[in-house]
């Protein structure tokens, strides 16, 4: 009889289990790629003459590799645009810092992208086990338990649901005919005991918009370098795009 529900409880465990981890690798069997801008930003429309552009990408995240600048470029050059190293004599500025890129988790994604997600936990498991075996108190069922949902993990373990982020801040500065007055204070703090509060004013002949991009790959068991090529295409297109 012990044996019998040994083997009933280790069966339905991995059951449990197995489906869960079956049903991400079968939903999540094809890579995901989402990107999404915090704001749309809209520029006038200006004569073919003066479709020129300066482009600073910079990235500070720990993967240095993960460059879109020559891509970047070659988008905006498609798109008519010249792009020059001259700021001052630039139509455009593109200005793009790559925060953070690599592996984050359902949560931080679904935040991120507002939308939601989520995964029956182990105590689930283990009520449904203790159920199937008739509620039985009985130390045979118990370990049957314990072996079970120790077999089952290792099962799951096999099938992850994976997530990569990119993050991009970007600035976009317009040249127009006109004047646009700033006014900018900042607060530094000095240790413990206090801070510094400097303020500066100027005109300037651009308006400046400033976004972010988010993006994310997702897919069961995904690998960085068989999502870093999608979420780059991503990014590259909505950087462009905006042009």
């Amino acid at each position: 009889m012990k044996h019998t529900l040994w083997l009933a409880a280790i069966i339905v465990s991995l059951s449990l289990s197995g489906c869960g981890a079956i049903h991400t690798s079968v939903a999540k069997r094809n890579l995901d790629v989402q990107t999404q801008m915090s704001s749309t930003i809209f520029l006038d429309p200006v004569e073919p003459e003066q479709r020129t552009i300066f482009v600073d990408i910079r990235n500070t995240s720990d993967k240095p590799e993960f460059d879109i600048r020559p891509m970047v470029i070659q988008s905006l050059q498609q798109r008519g645009y010249q792009v020059i190293d001259s700021p001052s004599q630039a139509t455009y500025w593109l200005q793009a810092n790559v925060l953070q890129v690599g592996r984050t988790n359902a949560r931080a994604a679904n935040s991120a992208m507002n939308a939601g997600y989520g995964a029956a936990g182990g105590a689930v498991l283990g009520h449904t086990v203790h159920r199937a075996t008739g509620g039985s108190s009985g130390s045979a069922a118990t370990g049957a338990a314990i072996a079970g949902a120790v077999a089952g993990t290792v099962f799951d373990a096999l099938i992850e649901d994976v997530y990569y982020s990119v993050i991009t801040d970007i600035q976009i500065m317009e040249r127009f005919d006109g004047v646009v007055r700033e006014r900018s204070e900042h607060v530094l703090v000095q240790g413990d005991s206090g801070s510094t509060t400097s303020s500066y004013q100027r005109q300037s002949d651009q308006r400046r918009y400033q976004s972010r991009v988010i993006s994310y790959a997702n897919q069961s068991n995904l690998k960085w370098e068989d999502a870093a090529a999608d979420l780059q295409m991503g990014l590259v297109r909505a950087l462009a795009g905006l042009f």
